[in-house]
């Protein structure tokens, strides 16, 4: 089979949550934030939330707890806090709530990011997980690294369309481990 979207099949939209992590950033001046919206809004999936928060663990970790516990978001996506330096903690505040890690996700931004920027790659930390049935993406918070991860990478594995498989649908699987009461509903 030839990866691809498969018309025949209908589109589904997903519930996606925005987050930009940094210190310096305003909504006004959110380039990779807004950049993130136009793309998912323009794919015709929902904005679920969206908000900007500073390099601090504790807040961007009880943002992403209270995004996974609620029903109407499946994805969340965050923008920036990546990198290398003592303020980047976006992946300390989202690895802890990985119940299980999406690999390939890291593997496939840093191939396509190397086709752009080269072996500046190597100072992203983008990662992927699954926690309380929601799927969370970190990408670094440069627009050129949104656009490379979503163009390359989310718009396809969050379009249910997409051949050979995509991640809705496996959505209404991610919570068959817990108990019915632990389950979003």
């Amino acid at each position: 089979m030839i990866p691809g979207i498969d018309e025949t099949k209908t589109f589904v939209p997903v519930r996606i949550a925005v987050l930009t992590v940094s210190d310096t950033r305003t909504r006004e001046n959110d380039t990779s934030g807004d950049t993130l919206v136009e793309r998912l809004t323009e794919a015709g999936h929902v904005l679920a939330d969206r908000t900007l928060i500073p390099d601090d663990v504790e807040r961007i970790h009880a943002q992403l707890k209270t995004w996974i516990a609620k029903a109407d978001i499946d994805v969340i996506i965050t923008t920036g806090g990546t990198g290398l330096t003592g303020r980047d903690v976006t992946v300390e505040a989202m690895r802890p709530l990985f119940e299980k890690e999406i690999d390939g996700f890291s593997a496939l931004f840093h191939q396509i990011s190397f086709t752009k920027v080269g072996t500046s790659t190597i100072q992203s930390r983008a990662c992927a997980g699954v926690a309380g049935g929601t799927f969370l993406f970190a990408l670094p918070g440069s627009t050129g690294a949104v656009k490379d991860g979503w163009d390359g990478i989310l718009k396809w594995q969050l379009d249910a369309r997409h051949r050979p498989c995509n991640f809705v649908e496996i959505m209404p699987r991610l919570q068959e481990h817990l108990a019915p009461e632990q389950r979003k509903k």
